[in-house]
């Protein structure tokens, strides 16, 4: 080990040990705490966020940080962990340590507040609070910029906080190309919607046999219960504490199948990008995903190429079936997988097919653009959104829980995220391509073996963690960087399939 960067480790220790705890708590708020509670765990999240704050923003870090950048014999890891902790610390630092301290508590009680706005279908009772956390957020963009001395545009800033080297313009250009290839396949398919007959997944499914179904269909796909652990929350997610501890959550609706099936195996495909991170990388900074692009790569690699093909149905159906025999005793699985890749405009994006996806994250998007760069009005944000809603699906949110309020990310502070999910639909389309020419991959799946899968993926992708770039990891394992043709070839390709018979 380099003799500074070992002396850094002890900051490194202390970060990890102070972020486990903030995980914890935020796991306990998003699965169990009683509500009541919210109120003084988020003064406990404001003291232990403070602790963080002052373990990476004090004067030794900063000059070991500064003697390291001029080190020439850093190895992978250590050059990792130094390049992650250097973009923490120069995102932090320009932020006032009491502000930063505030708003971590605000965001602490923002999921408590969302939640029930959610549960009432009103987003007044949320407006003021995301008022907050946006006028926190535009400050901090502010500090920042002026502390890098950079002509950078604001949104850019929070977009390459999840997304190095994407800008507004990357974007743009990508989401052009998307809708100029996708809108056509739309409308070959609307033509066809009412062809495909899925009335089934709205019949009675009770969540009790649901939660027994979705615990195996994690496991099917290669979650390990010794490492993780699946639970209920209003809006699914994923977190972990280091490889061997992985933590999913799923939703269950009993008149809807597909909603935690398919929120299941997205989770299960995030899970185990991190349960199959190298053991000498878990818990440092470099021992997570390379980019939430990468990492949105896997979830909807397991959900919509894997999750979605008859392939993986082959071994899984009949278990289906005989789950909820009064439910589904007169569908086959030709019946089935036609329901579950059939294309219609929707209001949810957690629920969209794969083809109208990307144009829940436009929507996305574009009102956050304008919330970042045109001084959007908050109050009207929910007006906004059901007129972009009718402009790219045509279809009108009637309540704000099916509107502006499903989603939980701006409760978290999470701007400029929503775009990884349809760069991940790009990436996983790239690797699912990759995968069917290295390996015969729908025998795998049709003989319920999923573990070639998850070992060339390991091999691959996740036991990296942060050490090679998500360009890196394309080329060496694909033998190119990052092409959105795939995703799009992928799609012409499956919905023409699909619909030409009907």
């Amino acid at each position: 080990m380099n003799p500074i960067f070992e002396k850094l480790t002890p900051w490194l220790d202390k970060a990890y040990a102070l972020n486990s705890a903030l995980v914890l708590f935020e796991w306990d708020n998003e699965t169990e705490a009683p509500e009541d509670a919210s109120e003084l765990t988020a003064r406990a999240i404001e003291t232990l966020s403070n602790e963080y704050y002052e373990t990476i923003i004090n004067a030794d870090v900063k000059k070991l940080l500064k003697q390291l950048s001029s080190e020439t014999d850093l190895d992978a890891k250590e050059k990792a962990i130094v390049k992650d902790l250097q973009k923490q610390y120069d995102s932090m630092e320009p932020i006032p340590q009491k502000e930063y301290k505030a708003y971590q508590g605000l965001t602490a009680r923002a999921s408590s507040i969302w939640s029930r706005a959610k549960a009432a279908d009103d987003y007044s009772q949320f407006a003021p609070t995301l008022k907050e956390i946006i006028n926190y957020q535009k400050k901090f963009i502010d500090y920042r910029l002026k502390a890098g001395k950079s002509k950078m545009k604001p949104y850019d800033l929070l977009l390459n906080d999840y997304e190095e080297g994407f800008t507004m313009k990357e974007l743009d250009d990508f989401f052009e190309t998307l809708k100029k290839d996708i809108l056509p396949i739309i409308h070959m398919v609307t033509e066809k919607k009412d062809k495909i007959n899925k009335d089934y997944n709205y019949r009675l499914y009770p969540v009790a046999l649901q939660k027994d179904f979705n615990r195996m269909l994690a496991e099917h796909v290669g979650f390990n219960f010794k490492r993780g652990v699946m639970k209920e929350s209003v809006h699914p997610f994923t977190t972990n504490l280091h490889n061997r501890d992985v933590r999913i959550t799923t939703a269950y609706d009993e008149h809807n199948l597909e909603s935690a099936i398919f929120s299941t195996i997205h989770e299960s495909g995030h899970a185990l990008y991190e349960m199959h991170i190298a053991d000498d990388l878990t818990g440092t900074p470099a021992g997570c995903g390379t980019s939430m692009g990468m990492h949105e790569g896997q979830s909807r690699l397991f959900e919509n190429n894997l999750g979605r093909s008859t392939a993986f149905w082959v071994p899984l159906f009949q278990k289906l079936k005989d789950t909820y025999p009064d439910s589904l005793s007169d569908i086959d699985l030709d019946h089935f997988i036609l329901g579950i890749n059939k294309s219609s405009p929707s209001l949810i994006r957690t629920e969209s097919d794969e083809l109208t996806y990307s144009l829940h994250i436009m929507v996305r998007y574009e009102v956050e653009k304008m919330i970042f760069e045109e001084n959007a009005d908050i109050d009207k944000l929910s007006e906004i959104w059901n007129k972009k809603y009718e402009e790219y699906l045509g279809v009108t949110p009637e309540k704000d829980s099916k509107g502006i309020l499903q989603d939980i990310h701006w409760a978290g502070g999470s701007f400029g995220y929503f775009p990884s999910y349809a760069l991940g639909n790009a990436i996983a389309a790239q690797i699912y391509a990759h995968l069917k020419e290295a390996m015969p991959l729908d025998d795998y799946l049709e003989k319920g073996n999923f573990q070639p899968v998850n070992d060339y993926l390991k091999e691959h992708i996740h036991r990296f963690g942060k050490t090679k770039t998500t360009n890196e990891i394309l080329n060496d394992m694909t033998g190119e960087s990052f092409n959105p043709k795939y995703y799009t070839e992928y799609l012409k390709d499956k919905y023409e399939t699909l619909y030409k018979n009907l």
